[in-house]
């Protein structure tokens, strides 16, 4: 079972809906639940980041995110959910992001045009290339991206993008994963990306 966080904000009806197309167990979720019976969650977001972060925090399903890391369960942010992974971003200073990465979101510089809202290329780095998220996708892939902020390239970075300046494009921590650019809008590589994810979900709860 799929849980998709449902706090009223971002992509909730097209990631639930790719994840049915793969064929997995999928559930929107708008109440804090035990986490018993959940193989992963997504935790999607499209907007600014203050308002998804206030949005999660009220309707109390920030604790079942943090909970589900703490019992290691597979997570996965997509765009602006990514985002909230980590400390805080220069899009909304006073509000702070879940802390679960190290590292700061910040609007994207040297950029052609704001937003970045087109398909574009990934590199792989710090052995992107063999984490479970892109098995079988080759580097350079493409991905539609939605975005005017981003996150800084880190140790966590495993594939970053190239648009005026390069920036994190997708993470990796544990069971912490996320990426920037919409997996759902992504066509058959993004569809990928997700049964990769749910593969690895169903591997880590038959462990």
């Amino acid at each position: 079972m799929i849980v998709v966080i449902d706090y009223g904000i971002g992509n909730l009806g097209s990631a639930h809906k790719a994840l049915v197309k793969i064929g997995a167990e999928a559930e929107l979720v708008a109440e804090p639940r035990d986490l018993s019976g959940v193989d992963g969650i997504i935790l999607p977001g499209v907007g600014s980041f203050g308002a998804c972060v206030t949005a999660l925090r009220s309707t109390g399903l920030e604790s079942m995110v943090l909970g589900a890391v703490d019992e290691r369960v597979p997570l996965l942010g997509i765009c602006v959910g990514m985002q909230m992974l980590y400390e805080g971003s220069e899009e909304s200073p006073e509000i702070p992001g879940l802390g679960l990465l190290e590292g700061r979101v910040r609007r994207l510089t040297g950029a052609p045009k704001i937003p970045h809202m087109s398909w574009n290329q990934i590199a792989y780095v710090n052995a992107g290339s063999e984490s479970p998220l892109f098995d079988g996708l080759q580097e350079h892939s493409w991905f539609y991206f939605v975005h005017s902020f981003a996150a800084e390239v880190t140790a966590d970075s495993i594939a970053v993008c190239d648009y005026g300046k390069g920036f994190t494009a997708a993470v990796s921590r544990g069971n912490i994963f996320g990426t920037q650019f919409h997996p759902e809008k992504s066509s058959v590589k993004g569809l990928s990306m997700l049964e990769n994810f749910v593969k690895f979900c169903a591997q880590k709860a038959s462990c």
